[in-house]
């Protein structure tokens, strides 16, 4: 039976259908198994780590949307405080920096990727039991749990949710694909991203350039004293409001601040946002995780993620993702930052090679990681991000409960506020609470809380919990 859950110094070299029957799925943790839960011993698996340290390294990102607002999410050229000139420019600009090179959509790739990783996990595992048609009633109605969960998050806590999109996509796509040989899923999601980045980075780009264009005639015309014709005012004002979603003026920004001001105004003022994210978001963006989920099952199936294949092996993975991946994104990000973030700019050097820049850096990280582990290296370190990664779904929660607290709901009001590199002492700090909740945790119960409800949602059966 295909597993991965076994010890991490046992990693390399137990043969996979020896191991123990229960293993890490998707989200959730234990899976769909008609045996005990294992004890969390024999639970410390790569997958676990490498789950841990991708839902906390989403933090760095997902950081920037808490405490300032989306707009500010990539770019932080509209803060109060600001973040590229002024008396903390140095650390703040290194701060980013670092967190593009190292970290930007490559936490969020590579956690994509060992989602799709669960969908293989589960499926096979429960056919291979003689499941039969009950492995998609199982995985049918576990994903819909997802989708609302997901939209219970997004309306209710925080707007940036991203488990609605995973639910999504595991319910119109990825099911029919969990068959397929790992060439053919690595080809299939490569187009996939082709595409995305085609439609969606170049198409964001494309029309940047026309409205600055047209923008830039229209205020030519403006200069030589000519009458504007409806369609040149038409431009300008649409570069404007482009401009000012962009690089939010004073009015725009305490508009948007005085707005997050507690739950309930909160809660209205991204409703909206809310409703458009899933809504039309999916339809726009689901090639940005349903690539990544289709290698992540391509990766699961050739042994990638749980250490089946040769270190000389994970270590080309290492140098030629990260090769490819660091240069390539720094070069973008000093090209974005000395140009002062013009809009054009920024986009043409980061936005354009941005799924190339991420899918060879969620790799080349993944590889080094899984180098460690497999030297023995920071075993208790591993240790501590396995345990998030057994409880991902509950961390993830209560990392938006947490944050959404510190920064909008609690009467600190410190959104919008906070110097840019003071929100990454509440990165280190929550770092430090997911592993030690976890690692408690697990000590204790089988399960993380969510992950409980979940497992007990999908078999409509309550699940015992204590060890």
């Amino acid at each position: 039976m295909s597993s991965n859950a076994l010890p991490i110094d046992s990693i390399e070299s137990t043969d996979q259908a020896s191991l123990p029957p229960a293993a890490n799925e998707e989200l959730a943790g234990p899976a769909y198994d008609t045996t005990a839960p294992v004890t969390r011993e024999e639970r410390v698996s790569s997958v676990d780590v490498l789950r841990g340290i991708s839902l906390m390294g989403i933090l760095i990102m997902n950081i920037c949307d808490f405490a300032f607002g989306f707009k500010d999410y990539a770019y932080p050229i509209s803060t109060v405080k600001p973040v590229f000139n002024g008396p903390h420019w140095k650390v703040n600009t290194t701060i980013w920096f670092l967190r593009w090179i190292l970290a930007e959509g490559k936490m969020r790739a590579l956690f994509s990727m060992l989602f799709g990783a669960g969908v293989i996990l589960l499926t096979g595992r429960a056919e291979a039991r003689g499941a039969g048609i009950r492995a998609a009633d199982i995985y049918t109605r576990r994903n819909m749990w997802l989708l609302l969960f997901g939209m219970l998050h997004c309306y209710l806590i925080w707007n940036g949710d991203i488990l609605y999109f995973y639910a999504t996509a595991a319910l119109i796509f990825l099911f029919p694909f969990r068959n397929l040989k790992p060439k053919t899923l690595l080809w299939v999601g490569s187009i996939v991203l082709v595409v995305n980045t085609l439609l969606v980075n170049g198409g964001q780009t494309t029309g940047i350039y026309f409205v600055q264009k047209n923008a830039a005639k229209a205020h030519d015309a403006e200069a030589a004293h000519k009458p504007l014709t409806d369609d040149q005012k038409s431009a300008i004002e649409t570069y404007n409001k482009m401009e000012d979603q962009w690089r939010m003026s004073e009015k725009t920004r305490n508009k948007d601040i005085d707005a997050h001001r507690g739950y309930a105004k909160a809660l209205v003022a991204d409703a909206p946002d809310a409703f458009q994210g899933e809504t039309i978001a999916p339809y726009a963006g689901f090639g940005d995780w349903l690539g990544m989920m289709l290698f992540g099952m391509a990766l699961y199936r050739n042994g990638f993620f749980s250490l089946k294949l040769k270190t000389k092996t994970y270590a080309l993975f290492a140098i030629i993702g990260l090769g490819i991946s660091w240069p390539l994104v720094g070069i973008g990000a000093y090209h974005a930052w000395k140009g002062g973030f013009d809009h054009l700019q920024t986009f043409l050097w980061l936005q354009i090679p941005y799924d190339l820049g991420r899918v060879s850096g969620s790799l080349g990280t993944a590889a080094v990681v899984l180098l460690m582990i497999r030297a023995g290296l920071f075993r208790w370190l591993f240790a501590g991000c396995a345990a998030v990664g057994q409880m991902a779904l509950s961390n993830y929660l209560l990392t938006s409960i947490t944050m959404r607290f510190i920064y909008v709901w609690s009467p600190l009001h410190w959104y919008g506020y906070v110097d840019y590199y003071k929100i990454y002492y509440a990165v280190a700090a929550m770092w430090i609470f997911n592993m030690a909740f976890s690692t408690l945790w697990l000590r204790y119960f089988r399960f993380g809380p969510f992950e409980w409800c979940w497992r007990s949602l999908t078999y409509w059966k309550r699940q015992p919990m204590l060890l």
